[in-house]
């Protein structure tokens, strides 16, 4: 069958200004740059924004000449180990200080996706965004070999199926072009997911962009039921950590192979395993990466409207310093991330109920700093909530609302102040826990 899609896809972007194609040109022109080459490339693209971030915004105007990072106008790279960790009590208390005065086009909000517990709004513009969607058709396409307008379905996030919200046009048109559909991770029971498993069978999709913890109960619930599934081409896993026990279940069921991606929604596509699965290859045209005494720093290189320079990220890992690998790519590796943790929620009756569904109830809540959320039963839910001032009670019945839309109207839901909420031992932060076995 001929693929009309990936010719018109193109042929709309290069119609509408879009500098996707240009991007996705460059990414294949340095993805097998030599270990000297990305040092290079990475060097001119850090002076770029450093010097650009001095000269617009207000609070690195101040850090980077403290910090005698840029002097007089040019960058001196040998103290940029200087610049303080930029965290998220940082970016709440400096507010509009990191906003660039420069107007940059297509500026939206988005807010962190709370892998430590705290949330925090971001301005992104349509640089940032275009390079994001270049390096997913990237590894989509050339790491992995799926064409451009092949079926493809996301088992993803999607609140607007739970409030029966429908979607606009544009969205809609993208997605058939395309040829993207999304199944709701957020609440899984019975019926939902066999209707995961119609749906799969009917797509055929040749890729899988899933959230990793709910790819596993779909596994599970397959193999129970001794179901027949569509095998796809491969199977890309996110927001959560890629167990190897799950990755044996999951390539088992769909019998395909199962890569495991890094990013987050405040820098984009961090890091990707290749095929041989020896620790995931950094995106150096996207971030510039730090691993200092196991926290992932991260440098944004494409978000003009508000560069992130040494921002810890929240999460915890290890990074291979050996450039080389058998695959072809010569870009570092993160050997490892141990600092993201999700735990699913369960419904009496045997329904589930992904732990990013309440975690997405904080965002854009400026009177909470820090949270966690705990299911002590099936009937009772606890929010320990750290304020950074007032507590808006709108806030609060909106949340209990919607947490009772979806595990009951007999839900208990208890909101405790606290002053502080620990990570664990190992470092980790457990920001949704549930306690039933």
């Amino acid at each position: 069958m001929i693929n009309w899609r990936r010719p018109t896809i193109f042929a709309l972007l290069h119609l509408s200004g879009s500098k996707i194609p240009k991007y996705l040109k460059e990414i294949r022109k340095i993805e097998k740059f030599s270990e000297k080459e990305i040092k290079q490339y990475q060097q001119r693209k850090l002076k770029k924004i450093l010097l650009y971030s001095w000269r617009n915004v207000p609070f690195y105007k101040k850090t980077l000449t403290e910090a005698r990072v840029v002097v007089n106008g040019h960058v001196n790279l040998d103290n940029f180990s200087k610049i303080p960790f930029l965290t998220k009590d940082i970016i709440r208390k400096e507010g509009k200080n990191l906003y660039s005065r420069e107007k940059r086009k297509g500026v939206y909000e988005n807010t962190s996706g709370g892998s430590t517990g705290e949330p925090v709004r971001f301005l992104q513009d349509k640089e940032y965004d275009e390079w994001n969607n270049a390096t997913k058709l990237y590894f989509f396409n050339d790491i992995f070999g799926k064409k451009i307008g092949e079926p493809e379905i996301n088992l993803w996030g999607s609140e607007r199926d739970i409030y029966k919200n429908s979607i606009g046009l544009k969205e809609r048109a993208i997605n058939y072009l395309y040829n993207r559909s999304f199944l709701n991770a957020f609440e899984l029971d019975e019926e939902k997911l066999n209707n995961c498993v119609d749906t799969i069978n009917k797509k055929k999709p040749t890729s899988m962009w899933v959230y990793v913890e709910s790819i596993e109960v779909l596994a599970k619930f397959i193999q129970k039921k001794d179901f027949e599934i569509h095998s796809p081409k491969f199977i890309i896993t996110t927001a959560g950590t890629l167990y190897p026990q799950a990755r044996r279940l999951i390539e088992k069921i769909f019998n395909c192979f199962v890569y495991d991606q890094y990013g987050s929604r405040e820098v984009g596509p961090i890091a990707i395993e290749c095929n041989e699965k020896s620790g995931l290859h950094e995106f150096f045209w996207m971030n510039y990466i730090e691993v200092i005494n196991g926290k992932i720093l991260i440098t944004t290189y494409n978000n003009f409207s508000m560069p992130l320079v040494r921002y810890d990220i929240g999460d915890i890992g290890k990074e291979e310093k050996n450039y080389s690998c058998s695959c072809g790519l010569n870009n570092l590796k993160l050997k490892e991330i141990t600092g993201r943790e999700i735990s699913h929620f369960k419904k009496r009756g045997g329904g589930i109920i992904h732990g990013q569904y309440f975690i997405h109830q904080f965002y854009h809540k400026d009177w909470i700093k820090k949270f966690q959320i705990i299911q002590q039963n099936f009937d009772d839910i606890v929010f320990n909530v750290v304020l950074t001032g007032k507590r808006n009670e709108e806030d609060i019945a909106e949340i209990d609302e919607r947490i009772r839309l979806i595990m009951g109207r007999q839900c208990n839901i208890k909101w405790n102040i606290v002053k502080e909420i620990k990570p664990t031992k190992s470092g980790k932060y457990l920001y949704t826990v549930c306690r039933i076995l």
